[in-house]
């Protein structure tokens, strides 16, 4: 694994591992709402994994996490930053691009779509608008300065970053999205994977079968005893997406 690092079109410097077999073939990872690119671990032994099926993989941090720039996130300054990474992968002259992205980076993930994506798997999939009650997830602190600045801080004490600043505009998209026009356009091959543990699982994997109307050529996975965090069953999780890579992303 190596370091690297590019910039977004904002010119903030984002920070990624290239875990590289000497594949032309490459897999670009989207960490969830305020992780980054190790994501506790589980990014790392999902790109080991898939190394050893011969593709290279680039996991990064989005601005405002982990090792890159400082940044209020939004959801569209995610989509440039993961274009950018995109856009990085191509200037290293690689054959095939697919995408993985986990929790909001699987949102992530679908609204970067082009036709230069060959393969897309997804876990703890946001495929359609969410009706979060974020008094359950946010302390009166934060409550008060979304009310009073438009953004909160959320404390992640990692050795890289103690804390994500995130934008109001990044709550209300969760209620906002379209599923039609979110999917309508994507014609490669799609993997959607969710537990059945906790309700928000119950409640997302409900929205990705309906996904399914417009993913054509696509599939739908339910682990079992998984949450929305996967780490319960990380190891099945990893079985899947490398065997459904292998045949689908060749």
């Amino acid at each position: 694994m190596i370091k690297v690092e590019f910039e977004n079109s904002r010119g903030l410097n984002l920070v990624g591992n290239l875990y590289s077999v000497d594949s032309d073939l490459i897999i670009i990872f989207s960490h969830g709402w305020i992780s980054n690119k190790d994501s506790k671990g589980r990014f790392t032994l999902l790109a080991k994994a898939l190394n050893n099926c011969g593709y290279d993989i680039l996991t990064f941090d989005f601005s405002g996490c982990g090792e890159s720039d400082n940044d209020i996130c939004t959801t569209e300054k995610r989509i440039d930053d993961l274009k950018s990474a995109i856009k990085f992968i191509k200037s290293k002259g690689y054959k095939k691009i697919a995408l993985y992205g986990h929790s909001f980076g699987s949102y992530i993930s679908l609204l970067s779509y082009n036709k230069d994506i060959s393969a897309i798997a997804l876990s703890g999939a946001l495929t359609d608008s969410m009706n979060y009650n974020w008094e359950e997830y946010l302390d009166e602190n934060q409550l008060n300065d979304l009310n009073n600045k438009g953004y909160f801080i959320e404390n992640v004490n990692e050795i890289q970053r103690k804390s994500v600043v995130v934008d109001n505009s990044m709550l209300l998209d969760f209620q906002s999205i379209n599923q039609e026009k979110l999917l309508k356009n994507i014609t490669c091959p799609v993997i959607i994977i969710h537990g059945d543990n906790d309700d928000e699982e119950v409640q997302l994997c409900k929205r990705s079968k309906n996904a399914m109307n417009y993913l054509k050529n696509s599939d739908i996975v339910v682990i079992h005893g998984e949450n929305h965090s996967f780490i319960n069953h990380y190891d099945k999780l990893v079985e899947i997406i490398t065997k459904w890579f292998l045949k689908h992303f060749k």
